[in-house]
């Protein structure tokens, strides 16, 4: 490694730091609102302090340094939330590492050595489309990833805290995403479309004569050296669509069976971002990666919180980003295993839609044999419902009502005279 990339690495981590300065205000701020347009103007108009709601100033600006220093606020001296150099912190090494991993070092770069090619293929931007030098557009694909990245880390947080996923954080990176993929056109992992025809071609010697159409052969590649900007729009729209697609259909598909909501919206959102960077077939890598790597949390999280009544709420949002992240930066490793698997081309939505039909039958019918049976994990015991009485009781003893007896309000007096209770409250309240 050359000084001049340790440089390189250096300057992106500060500037990874001064970015999850601004991340953090997501995190504090984008729950307290319902709309994205409230979110995204939170980020210019609210306070810093989570208690006094005071902004910061001077120095308190700067990521790291500034809550290492003082870590209180300047007016009412609360100590700052120990989330905020966390995320600052981990965007800035995430960053680096992510640039380390996609960039190769400036002094040797060449396509090959970047963390996102590999010999098994297909051909990626550099052997359609020469508009870019490979500095140039190493360096604009990695912008849309770190822009992805960055939405991830605010919607893993609030996640883990408070199971949502704002649209602040997911919204404005899909669109600078699709934007940028048909401005740039060279930003694409893998093409729209590949498969391996020899597959398919034994494939197609089995399959009835009706059904050998599905087999078609198109190259993508050679679309994508014609009109490039329209397959870097297409890439990021279908990746878009397949994972929001699989996601709602995963989440329709446990409500049907299950009657109780798989996935949130906010899941479905965020797989959008994340096809809208990657593209469909990466985006169903990541789903799957992300199922493996929150099998283990889930069933550890649900032993845990055996003793509580209804159901047990797992965030699958910092899965779906932990996934996403391994992906780019394990690509050489993830993707030679993948890549068997989508070469089979339209055979393997057929092999999809098979298999997904078969968990939601599957599903159905053990939801069927459990009520059959009297078993209803939502259902709460008896002995802790909290009863029409209960509610009453614990509603009258905290609801200060001077008309009905209870403890009186500290109030103006002119309020009570207008209302016709002062002669009232001086017979009951006289000495």
């Amino acid at each position: 490694m050359s000084d001049a990339y340790l440089i390189v690495l250096l300057m992106v981590f500060t500037a990874g730091c001064v970015i999850g300065r601004w991340l953090y205000r997501g995190v504090l701020r984008f729950p307290k609102h319902d709309t994205l347009r409230g979110q995204l103007r939170s980020l210019y108009h609210e306070g810093d302090c989570r208690s006094c709601g005071s902004k910061e100033a001077g120095l308190q600006h700067l990521p790291l340094i500034s809550w290492l220093l003082a870590g209180r606020c300047r007016k009412c001296r609360r100590k700052m939330d120990s989330r905020r150099p966390l995320v600052e912190l981990l965007t800035g090494l995430l960053l680096a590492g992510l640039y380390w991993v996609e960039i190769p070092d400036c002094s040797d770069l060449i396509v090959e050595n970047s963390g996102l090619w590999t010999r098994e293929g297909p051909p990626g931007p550099e052997a359609v489309w020469d508009l870019w030098s490979p500095v140039i557009w190493l360096h604009l694909r990695y912008l849309v990833h770190a822009v992805m990245l960055c939405g991830l880390i605010v919607a893993t947080v609030i996640d883990f805290e408070l199971c949502i996923i704002p649209d602040g954080c997911t919204v404005p990176p899909m669109i600078v995403a699709v934007l940028f993929s048909f401005a740039a056109g060279q930003v694409w992992i893998v093409p729209l479309w590949f498969q391996d025809m020899s597959t398919a071609n034994a494939i197609r010697r089995v399959l009835p004569e009706s059904l050998r159409w599905i087999l078609f052969e198109w190259d993508a590649v050679s679309f994508a050296t014609v009109h490039p900007h329209w397959h870097g729009l297409l890439v990021s729209l279908a990746g878009l669509l397949a994972g929001a697609g699989i996601t709602w259909l995963v989440r329709a598909v446990g409500f049907w069976t299950l009657k109780q909501e798989a996935m949130g919206d906010g899941d479905v959102v965020l797989m959008a971002l994340i096809g809208s960077v990657t593209g469909w077939q990466p985006v169903l890598v990541v789903f799957m990666m992300a199922i493996v790597l929150g099998v283990i949390p889930g069933l550890v999280m649900s032993w845990l919180r055996r003793d509580s009544h209804g159901p047990v709420h797992f965030p699958f949002g910092p899965w779906l980003s932990l996934a996403a992240l391994l992906l780019l930066l394990a690509w050489r490793t993830i993707w030679p295993n993948a890549k068997p698997v989508f070469d089979f081309g339209m055979v393997l939505f057929l092999f999809g839609l098979t298999g997904f039909l078969g968990m939601a039958v599957m599903l159905r019918a053990v939801y069927l044999v459990k009520s059959m049976s009297g078993i209803n994990e939502l259902q709460l015991d008896a002995e802790s419902d909290w009863s029409s009485a209960d509610h009453l009781i614990y509603y009258g003893a905290e609801r200060p009502d001077e008309q009905s007896g209870l403890w009186p309000i500290p109030q103006w007096p002119g309020g009570r005279s207008g209302r016709g209770l002062g002669y009232n409250h001086e017979w009951r309240n006289s000495n």
